[in-house]
């Protein structure tokens, strides 16, 4: 029997600002390589005992989860598509009804996409290990054993100390809620708790049954979603009105403290949720130091120095327990130990309308990104990446004029009635209301610089014609 993965990504990730932020959150950011960690979390989910995932996602991201899983080549066996965050419990209920459709008694796999777990082997042990008490009917999770008294995480209590060496699926007392400091280390000393890493497997029928005994109304609701849902290109967007009737409430609120058919698989691998820029340290670092990108360290001690911007040198001096993050429009520098403040930070900026608090400096497109150079009054100066193949809508704005240089490739422009070829050190004129398109027929990025000028340059001023990605 094989196994659906369930992946969620639909969060935001404001703990790892300025790098994850609302618009671009740290799933799809390649933190720990050149991967993201929602690709390490496709990949690691395939193989010969796997089925294609479906992944459980928001509109504003569901072009970044196509081009992502295309470049790992992972098909996915479905995306789809919230209307509205609710947390996990309805999106995972999403998913279980969707599956049910074609394999009612099929097992899946749910998982979140921003964790790190290098050692996949040893992970599909634990998931085999798991694999006859989810078909009995049990609902499986996977606790982490903890090598640290950590008061940012719930923990999942055990009968008895696990014993080590080969996993296998154990009786579950109960969850237990973030501890403080002096309960996390008696937690620690008993042995008996585990990190709850929100890793769940389980049959269809079973968390069908589950969510039908805990979470009547909401089983009404999802299951009015998605038989209202629509084919969108390739996903599958979810209904918004009996969506929105669905509470939103984490799964383990929702169904797993209220079940009694609960196990557990410990697991004694390495594993982080990258909660925090301390999180980051801790899997990044060698000999105390974690370097990324143009960093330089002298004589620092326990710090995180990353440059995120190509050019930009990050120099730290004398620094000891310190995070320094880079990037064009912002840069943090906090106490390793006060990482989880982060999110203050955010609601501080927030308050302020600054647009760094959620828009990332990069705004992805599904034909590709831009990203803005300069901007003052009535002009704005963007680098814009048109992939190959890739088509902006046809479109017209009411109050901005724009002129095209291209610096790499060959672009297939129209304007108006015209339609021309512009290729490097060429140039083209949009005039104000022309209605005009620029697409990239070849099999290299095409690069130009935009000048805009008007009385108004935000991005809701384009009126839209005909769109091969289907944007409204």
């Amino acid at each position: 029997m094989t196994i659906t993965p369930v992946l969620l990504c639909g969060g935001s990730g404001t703990r790892l600002w300025p790098l994850s932020r609302k618009s671009y959150p740290k799933q799809f950011v390649p933190l720990m390589g050149q991967e993201s960690l929602f690709q390490g979390s496709a990949r690691r989910l395939t193989g010969p005992h796997y089925n294609p995932p479906v992944v459980v996602t928001s509109d504003a991201f569901r072009f970044i989860v196509t081009e992502q899983l295309s470049a790992v080549d992972i098909p996915p066996a479905a995306i789809l598509i919230e209307p509205e965050a609710r947390d996990t419990a309805p999106a995972i209920l999403a998913a279980a009804l969707f599956i049910a459709e074609s394999d009612p008694e099929g097992l899946m796999l749910v998982a979140p996409s921003d964790h790190v777990i290098p050692d996949a082997e040893t992970f599909n042990a634990a998931v085999a290990a798991g694999l006859d008490a989810a078909r009995s009917g049990k609902i499986v999770t996977f606790g982490i054993a903890p090598d640290r008294p950590e008061t940012g995480f719930g923990y999942l209590e055990l009968d008895t100390v696990p014993e080590t060496g080969v996993p296998k699926a154990l009786s579950l007392q109960g969850f237990v809620e973030k501890p403080d400091a002096a309960r996390a280390a008696q937690m620690l000393a008993e042995g008996r708790y585990l990190w709850n890493a929100g890793i769940f497997l389980f049959s269809v029928a079973t968390i069908l049954d589950a969510f039908r005994a805990a979470q009547p109304e909401m089983i009404e609701a999802v299951r009015a979603s998605l038989d209202g849902a629509k084919r969108d290109l390739v996903f599958t967007r979810l209904e918004a009105a009996p969506w929105a009737k669905a509470k939103a409430i984490s799964i383990d609120y929702a169904v797993m403290e209220k079940a009694r058919n609960l196990a557990v698989v410990p697991y004694s691998g390495r594993w982080s949720d990258l909660g925090d820029w301390a999180a980051v340290w801790r899997e990044t670092e060698a000999q105390g130091m974690a370097l990324s990108g143009s960093a330089t360290a002298i004589d620092c001690t326990n710090t995180l120095l990353r440059s995120e911007v190509e050019g930009q040198e990050v120099v730290g001096i004398g620094l000891d327990d310190i995070v320094a993050i880079a990037m064009p429009d912002a840069v943090l520098i906090a106490r390793k130990d006060r990482a989880q403040e982060v999110k203050q930070a955010v609601a501080a900026l927030k308050s302020r309308n600054a647009r760094q608090a959620e828009s990332f400096p990069k705004d992805h497109r599904p034909w590709g990104w831009f990203e803005s150079l300069v901007i003052g009054d009535r002009f704005q100066v963007k680098r814009i990446v048109v992939k190959p193949g890739g088509a902006l809508s046809l479109q017209s704005h009411v109050h901005r004029a724009e002129h095209w240089i291209v610096v790499q490739g060959t672009a297939r422009v129209t304007v108006d009635a015209e339609v021309k070829m512009v290729t490097e050190n060429q140039s083209v004129y949009v005039p104000l209301g022309a209605i005009h398109r620029l697409e990239n027929p070849g099999k290299v990025p095409v690069v130009m610089i935009e000048v805009q000028t008007g009385s108004y340059l935000g991005e809701d001023d384009i009126v839209r014609y005909e769109d091969v990605y289907s944007r409204t």
